[in-house]
């Protein structure tokens, strides 16, 4: 394996608006879209980094409705950053409700955020998230493991 392969633990969190469009970010890192997500930061637990990343990136306050998935298949969880990092990650989607604040762009992370119909979305999309989106609007109760 890889040396200068980590892995982290990931979250990614589907934000739908009361039209049923999804929040996308275009993300600074990257310069693609991408459901809003990030990683577990030592000491919290994954609900926790859930809400915390929504809120540094979103201003939007959110709580959990569901587990979506759990993703670890290394063919969509290995990532290649730019600057030559490679990290797999274990990525926990899980479907969150807004329950307060205002949507506000953080710079310091994204380029911009939007509301997409899901069936109208960015053509530079992170090529992982469709599948997520596709498991969350599948609406099953129990979670997708991949």
């Amino acid at each position: 394996m890889n040396e200068s392969l980590t892995i982290h633990p990931g979250v990614a969190m589907i934000i739908f608006d009361e039209e049923k469009h999804i929040l996308l970010q275009k993300r600074r890192d990257v310069a693609l879209w991408g459901i809003p997500s990030g990683h577990v930061e030592p000491g919290e637990t994954v609900q926790e980094a859930a809400v915390r990343e929504v809120l540094e990136e979103t201003n939007l306050h959110v709580e959990i409705e569901r587990l979506i998935g759990v993703y670890s298949e290394p063919a969509s969880q290995i990532f290649h950053y730019p600057n030559g990092k490679m990290v797999h990650f274990i990525t926990l989607c899980f479907l969150v409700k807004i329950v307060g604040g205002e949507l506000t762009c953080n710079m310091e992370e994204s380029l911009e955020l939007k509301f997409f119909d899901v069936h109208e979305l960015p053509k530079a999309l992170l090529p992982m998230h469709p599948a997520w989106l596709k498991d969350a609007l599948a609406n099953e109760q129990t979670p997708f493991i991949r």
